[in-house]
């Protein structure tokens, strides 16, 4: 299967594909390209390349492996460029985008010059970036989707399956179009619900200053992926625009049928309304990954006395328990824990809670 890999974007994801590659092969050569030379510098300091080049020219001669990480937009100028480079006629290339329409028609010259192009989106993250963000676990139980062009070769998915086979990734095979209307429902049209209800929030705030204090609780957390990144969110919507475009008509449906009830005082279909999102959302997997990466939150109730935070951490630190954020609540409706500590996996999670009511006796809460 070759053993030299090049990777064009050395962020999370392609310094987290890159540490996974290399621990499930272990004399894979890893090569990077990124415009950042601060994350090329770190990703040789960490460990995650072998080695790195000048231009992705360069880069691409010698590999089996093409792997780019980078956002979509660039994604599909490059996979352009690539149809022209000298390339291994049986070198696999694959990316790491969020929507798959655009992406495939922009590499169909590599396909019809006989090139394996596989799609591929790994759907994991973090609220850190870059090089230094990058880690190992990442994809560990995530949904990775494939994306193969018509009449893939099996052989090849498979390779391009041992290849990733580091990430403990869970694979699926889906079109490009099944992959950007599930992505769209799932992830790409709630963050613009998300970033909606954060704007109207915005503009409420300037003549109700309260609306940011209050906004600190559940308000916060429910729109939290309102903070990705906007050129990212800006690139995904332009791709995938007939989906989105599509499932926002059918929003403002909905959205008039519950209006109307409202204004009608009809009981029956406003319990209609909540009671079957109720049924739906209490029926989803709650212990897996999905499309929107999680965010392992535990609530503890905690006295207000001076160095209680330090004691928490303390406590977590006596344990080797690592989080991710930390942030106390100033309101707290229909959520009862005052202290918010959030962890990057669901063991650490459990862990913190089961080191909580070892060292404490105050309530947890795993939201």
């Amino acid at each position: 299967m070759g053993r030299n890999v090049f990777v064009i974007g050395l962020g999370l994801i392609g310094g987290s594909l890159a540490m996974a590659i290399k621990d499930k092969h272990r004399t894979a050569v890893i090569t990077g390209f990124d415009t950042d030379e601060n994350n090329v510098n770190l990703a040789k300091l960490l460990g995650i390349i072998d080695d790195s080049v000048d231009s992705i020219e360069e880069g691409v001669k010698a590999a089996d492996l093409i792997l780019l990480a980078i956002p979509v937009v660039e994604t599909e100028k490059i996979l352009k460029r690539l149809a022209d480079m000298p390339l291994k006629q049986d070198v696999i290339i694959t990316d790491a985008g969020s929507t798959k329409g655009t992406i495939h028609l922009a590499a169909k010259s590599l396909i019809d010059k006989g090139i394996t192009f596989i799609g591929g989106h790994p759907m994991a993250g973090s609220h850190k970036s870059g090089a230094g963000a990058a880690k190992l676990h990442l994809f560990e139980n995530a949904f990775y989707l494939l994306v193969p062009p018509e009449n893939i070769q099996d052989d090849q998915l498979v390779l391009l399956k041992e290849w990733l086979s580091g990430t403990k990734a869970n694979f699926l095979t889906v079109n490009p179009n099944t992959h950007d209307l599930l992505t769209g429902v799932v992830s790409h049209f709630p963050h613009i619900i998300a970033a909606g209800l954060v704007k109207q929030a915005e503009n409420y705030s300037r003549d109700n200053p309260l609306i940011t204090r209050l906004a600190a609780g559940g308000f916060r957390d429910i729109t939290r992926i309102a903070s990705s990144n906007p050129v990212m969110w800006h690139d995904i919507l332009i791709n995938n625009k007939d989906v989105l475009l599509k499932l926002m008509n059918e929003w403002q449906v909905e959205m008039e049928a519950i209006k109307h009830h409202i204004k009608s005082e009809n009981s029956d279909e406003i319990l209609r309304f909540f009671s079957e999102a109720k049924d739906f959302r209490d029926e989803l997997p709650s212990g897996g990954k999905g499309a929107i990466p999680a965010f392992y939150d535990l609530y503890i109730d905690i006295p207000d006395y001076p160095g209680i935070v330090s004691e928490i951490t303390g406590y977590l630190a006596k344990e080797s328990i690592s989080l991710t954020n930390i942030r106390i609540l100033e309101t707290r409706e229909e959520i009862y824990g005052v202290l918010i500590v959030s962890f990057q996996t669901e063991t650490d999670r459990q862990k913190a809670a089961d080191c909580i009511a070892k060292y404490t006796s105050y309530e947890t809460i795993l939201a």
